[in-house]
Protein backbone atom coordinates (compact mmCIF):
# COMPACT_ATOMS: atom_id res chain seq x y z
CA UNK A 1 0.00 0.00 0.00
CA UNK A 2 2.71 2.55 0.81
CA UNK A 3 4.87 1.75 -2.68
CA UNK A 4 1.34 2.52 -4.31
CA UNK A 5 0.62 5.43 -2.38
CA UNK A 6 4.34 6.77 -3.05
CA UNK A 7 4.56 6.41 -7.02
CA UNK A 8 1.01 8.18 -6.83
CA UNK A 9 1.93 11.02 -4.72
CA UNK A 10 5.71 11.40 -7.03
CA UNK A 11 2.72 11.43 -10.06
CA UNK A 12 1.03 14.15 -8.74
CA UNK A 13 4.06 15.97 -7.70
CA UNK A 14 5.36 15.87 -11.27
CA UNK A 15 1.97 16.43 -13.09
CA UNK A 16 1.38 19.84 -10.55
CA UNK A 17 5.13 21.19 -11.07
CA UNK A 18 4.33 20.77 -14.74
CA UNK A 19 1.10 22.76 -14.72
CA UNK A 20 2.38 25.27 -12.47
CA UNK A 21 5.46 26.54 -13.83
CA UNK A 22 3.89 26.58 -17.09
CA UNK A 23 1.31 28.65 -15.82
CA UNK A 24 3.64 30.88 -13.77
CA UNK A 25 5.77 31.28 -17.04
CA UNK A 26 3.18 32.41 -18.89
CA UNK A 27 1.51 34.93 -16.51
CA UNK A 28 4.85 36.28 -15.97
CA UNK A 29 5.78 36.87 -19.47
CA UNK A 30 2.35 38.20 -19.68
CA UNK A 31 3.08 40.71 -16.79
CA UNK A 32 6.22 42.04 -18.34
CA UNK A 33 4.30 42.55 -21.54
CA UNK A 34 2.48 45.04 -19.38
CA UNK A 35 5.12 46.28 -17.37
CA UNK A 36 4.71 44.52 -14.29
CA UNK A 37 8.52 44.27 -11.92
CA UNK A 38 8.82 41.74 -9.26
CA UNK A 39 12.36 42.82 -8.44
CA UNK A 40 10.41 44.04 -4.86
CA UNK A 41 10.16 40.31 -3.96
CA UNK A 42 14.01 39.50 -3.82
CA UNK A 43 14.47 40.79 -0.33
CA UNK A 44 11.03 38.94 0.86
CA UNK A 45 11.96 35.63 -0.87
CA UNK A 46 15.10 36.12 0.82
CA UNK A 47 13.29 36.06 4.73
CA UNK A 48 10.87 33.37 3.69
CA UNK A 49 13.78 30.99 2.81
CA UNK A 50 15.56 31.99 6.16
CA UNK A 51 12.48 31.48 7.84
CA UNK A 52 12.30 27.71 6.16
CA UNK A 53 15.63 27.04 6.69
CA UNK A 54 14.88 27.99 10.75
CA UNK A 55 12.07 25.71 10.56
CA UNK A 56 13.88 22.57 8.91
CA UNK A 57 16.47 22.97 11.69
CA UNK A 58 13.90 22.93 14.11
CA UNK A 59 12.05 20.07 13.08
CA UNK A 60 15.25 18.51 12.89
CA UNK A 61 15.85 18.19 16.43
CA UNK A 62 12.38 18.65 18.05
CA UNK A 63 10.03 16.60 14.91
CA UNK A 64 6.40 17.80 15.30
CA UNK A 65 5.27 15.61 13.01
CA UNK A 66 3.00 14.70 9.75
CA UNK A 67 1.04 18.02 10.10
CA UNK A 68 4.13 20.15 10.21
CA UNK A 69 5.93 18.57 7.33
CA UNK A 70 2.67 19.29 5.40
CA UNK A 71 2.88 22.91 6.36
CA UNK A 72 6.33 22.99 5.55
CA UNK A 73 5.64 21.50 2.31
CA UNK A 74 2.87 23.91 1.69
CA UNK A 75 4.92 27.33 2.68
CA UNK A 76 7.58 26.10 0.89
CA UNK A 77 5.55 25.43 -2.32
CA UNK A 78 4.12 29.12 -2.35
CA UNK A 79 7.71 30.55 -1.73
CA UNK A 80 9.09 28.92 -4.75
CA UNK A 81 6.12 29.83 -7.00
CA UNK A 82 7.06 33.25 -6.27
CA UNK A 83 10.90 32.32 -6.98
CA UNK A 84 9.68 30.93 -10.33
CA UNK A 85 8.23 34.06 -10.55
CA UNK A 86 10.98 36.42 -9.33
CA UNK A 87 13.04 34.49 -11.52
CA UNK A 88 11.95 34.18 -14.89
CA UNK A 89 11.13 38.05 -14.64
CA UNK A 90 15.22 38.58 -13.73
CA UNK A 91 15.64 36.50 -17.01
CA UNK A 92 13.66 38.54 -18.99
CA UNK A 93 14.34 42.06 -17.87
CA UNK A 94 17.56 41.84 -16.10
CA UNK A 95 20.27 39.27 -17.38
CA UNK A 96 22.00 40.44 -21.21
CA UNK A 97 24.99 38.41 -20.87
CA UNK A 98 25.88 34.36 -22.07
CA UNK A 99 26.76 33.69 -18.42
CA UNK A 100 24.05 35.84 -16.77
CA UNK A 101 21.90 33.48 -18.77
CA UNK A 102 22.96 30.03 -17.69
CA UNK A 103 22.75 31.49 -13.84
CA UNK A 104 18.94 32.47 -14.75
CA UNK A 105 18.82 29.10 -16.00
CA UNK A 106 20.30 26.78 -13.19
CA UNK A 107 18.14 29.18 -10.45
CA UNK A 108 15.03 28.37 -12.37
CA UNK A 109 16.04 24.49 -12.59
CA UNK A 110 16.57 24.56 -8.79
CA UNK A 111 13.22 26.21 -8.15
CA UNK A 112 11.54 23.76 -9.91
CA UNK A 113 13.61 20.87 -8.64
CA UNK A 114 12.67 22.65 -5.16
CA UNK A 115 9.09 23.27 -6.05
CA UNK A 116 8.16 19.24 -6.76
CA UNK A 117 9.78 18.26 -3.85
CA UNK A 118 7.91 20.89 -1.11
CA UNK A 119 4.87 19.37 -3.34
CA UNK A 120 6.21 15.93 -2.92
CA UNK A 121 6.43 16.44 1.02
CA UNK A 122 2.93 18.24 1.43
CA UNK A 123 1.18 15.48 -0.70
CA UNK A 124 2.98 12.76 0.96
CA UNK A 125 2.49 14.02 4.68
CA UNK A 126 -1.53 14.60 3.58
CA UNK A 127 -1.45 11.00 1.76
CA UNK A 128 -0.48 9.41 4.89
CA UNK A 129 -3.05 11.24 7.29
CA UNK A 130 -5.91 10.25 5.11
CA UNK A 131 -5.06 6.39 5.98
Amino acid sequence: MVSLSTGKVIQESAILTAVVVISLTLYTFWAARRGYDFNFLGPFLFAAIMVLAVFAIIQIFFPLGRISIMIYGGLASIIFCRYIIYDTDNLIKRYSSYDEYTWAAASLYLDIINLFLSLSFFLFSSSFLAF
